[in-house]
């Protein structure tokens, strides 16, 4: 990882989008349905991309709803659909887009209250409160946002009546019949003036904020918050929350302080992140550097990304959690902390999350639940199945209400932050120490994530390896236990695939957006033999993709640095974050 000398900086004058330019080039440039990267694509989290390089535009704003209108009426969906944006500079444009489409084609479209900003666990929510005890007239929610990306950028993402994030079989089809509205100069859309949709009897609003911040109590106890007194600071990153954290505090009568109030589309209070870039990561050591170097005026502090789907927990003893650490301390304290969890609810993780979370798991007497990469494997867990949590290594979790009944279906990164003043209110220590705990009586995992190019013919490759495809036996020594194309807890496939021995595993998957594959690795047994197993997993995927020239299929990047504790703790204050 080449690691920006801007890192951990505030952000200069230079590297701030130009936000007229931007809005600009989102009304006044077309994409060109031929070219691949300007049409419309659903990732892991929705379509992303930048105006500036045709790739988030107005032309696929108004495709997608179209879609979405059309798939509405073949599914039969005809309640509400809650529309949310957060803070990023081509959020508020595309939402109007969105409502002239919407409104158009006769849909109830609920907006917030006075305009505020929408958090995509606010969207989540109200989908799932209005819909409860409901068989037909059903709701959805869209929400636009490309999460922590850039300033630069724009996203859009599509949750149907189950309140989480759509499936593949949803978002293909939706993204398949925009780019046809793309590929026909949008024929076939439909489209009324934005005054017009504003007024238009279909339009109403909603207090999503009121209505989040009036549930909280059910799923986090406030009253063990309220009695310690805990000092609590929080940084909404500039993010769709912001406006959440007073009236959650006032309500709540929580010691909060929100440390920074700034709503700005360039991000300027931003510090840099790792590649010098600005992102609004709250798992970054590097975006976060102002909250940790406050870390000291607080009990327990945090933050959350622009949507705040994804938290960052800072505490006393460590600094910033790495989200791995944080989850397997979040796992051990709700199962032990939740009586009305009913004794089948499992543990869900991501397969590239850390194996701690196995291991508590398994001295929990809970069953695990691991699914590929993205948060759409939990919905139907948390909604009526068998999850009590789940969580993935990007800092993305939802768990249950206290009565063991569904939160929100979609990641939330205000209930795991404020989960953390709970864990800190409780047991009288902080996540980090409590982490520490874990470690003695688990072992200390290292842990990381080291990225490779790859062509799109070797990326698809990957993306459909069978096991029979991996003929060593050994990974690092140990005997190779399991090799996974599937994932354990739905059989869904991976996009890859994952490699499992005694006291460590690597995962390799394609990026969905880049010309890369990453690898995901971890060892019980210290920095040197996760070094072997990075090496050993190198060698395992290039033999796998003996269709593509050896030399596109290697790792060129520098030597991988290992994330113990300590060593990250030793990365993160070198980059300027004092711990």
């Amino acid at each position: 990882m080449n690691v920006s000398p801007l890192a951990g900086k505030p952000a200069e004058p230079s590297m701030l989008v130009n936000v007229p330019r931007l809005v600009t080039a989102y009304f006044a440039d077309t994409p060109d349905a031929s070219v691949p990267a300007q049409r419309v694509v659903f990732g892991t989290s929705g379509h992303r991309g930048s105006a500036f390089d045709r790739a988030f535009n107005e032309w696929h704003i108004l495709a997608i709803c179209q879609a979405i209108c059309q798939y509405r009426k073949k599914k039969s969906i005809d309640g509400p659909l809650f529309l949310g944006a957060d803070t990023h500079a081509l959020s508020e444009p595309a939402l109007a887009s969105a409502l002239e489409v919407l409104a158009a084609n006769g849909v109830d479209v609920m907006l917030a209250t006075g305009d505020e900003y929408t958090p995509t666990p606010a969207v989540s929510h109200a989908i799932l409160t209005y819909n409860r005890g409901r068989k037909t007239g059903l709701a959805d929610g869209v929400v636009i946002t490309p999460s922590h990306n850039p300033p630069r950028d724009g996203g859009f993402k599509y949750n149907p009546p189950h309140g989480g994030p759509a499936e593949p079989a949803v978002t293909d089809r939706i993204g398949a019949l925009a780019n046809e509205f793309l590929a026909h100069g949008l024929a076939g859309v439909n489209r009324i003036p934005y005054e017009r949709a504003l007024r238009a009897a279909t339009t109403h609003r909603h207090d999503f904020l009121n209505a989040y911040v009036a549930d909280l109590g059910n799923v986090i106890d406030m009253d063990v918050i309220r009695g310690v007194n805990v000092r609590l600071g929080v940084d909404p990153l500039g993010g769709a929350g912001v406006h959440y954290w007073g009236p959650i505090a006032e309500r709540y009568k929580l010691n909060l302080t929100v440390v920074n109030t700034a709503i700005d589309p360039t991000f300027r209070f931003m510090t840099v992140d790792w590649d010098g870039q600005i992102r609004m990561d709250p798992s970054s050591p590097s975006a976060m550097a102002r909250l940790i170097g406050l870390k000291d005026q607080f009990d327990i502090s945090f933050a959350c990304d622009t949507d705040h789907d994804r938290h960052g927990i800072v505490t006393k003893s460590a600094g910033l959690l790495p989200p791995n650490h944080y989850l397997s301390v979040a796992v051990r304290y709700l199962f032990e902390h939740r009586p009305n969890w009913g004794t089948g609810a499992a543990v869900g993780k991501t397969l590239v999350s850390t194996q701690m979370i196995d291991r508590v798991a398994a001295k929990l007497g809970r069953k695990l639940y691991e699914v590929p990469v993205g948060f759409k494997w939990f919905v139907d867990g948390l909604l009526d199945g068998p999850l009590g949590f789940g969580g993935e290594e990007s800092a993305g979790a939802s768990f249950l209400r206290r009565d063991g009944t569904v939160w929100t279906t979609d990641k939330d990164g205000i209930i795991p932050a404020l989960l953390s003043a709970e864990i800190t209110a409780r047991m009288g220590r902080d996540p980090g120490e409590l982490y520490r705990d874990l470690t003695r009586e688990f072992g200390e995992p290292a842990y990381d994530r080291v990225e490779a190019p790859a062509t799109p013919e070797q990326k698809q490759l990957l993306a459909k390896l069978s096991a029979q495809r991996v003929t060593r036996t050994e990974l690092a020594g140990e005997q190779i236990r399991s090799v996974l194309t599937r994932a354990p807890g739905n059989d869904a496939p991976i996009g890859g695939l994952k490699v499992v021995a005694e006291s460590g595993w690597f995962a390799a998957r394609p990026s969905g957006t880049e010309n890369i594959y990453k690898i995901y690795a971890e060892s019980f047994r210290g920095a040197d033999h996760l070094r072997r197993i990075l090496a050993e997993a190198q060698t395992i995927v290039s033999d796998a993709l003996t269709a593509a020239p050896e030399r596109d299929g290697r790792l060129t990047s520098p030597a991988p640095h290992e994330q113990t504790v300590r060593e990250a703790e030793d990365l993160w204050h070198d980059e300027g974050n004092p711990n």
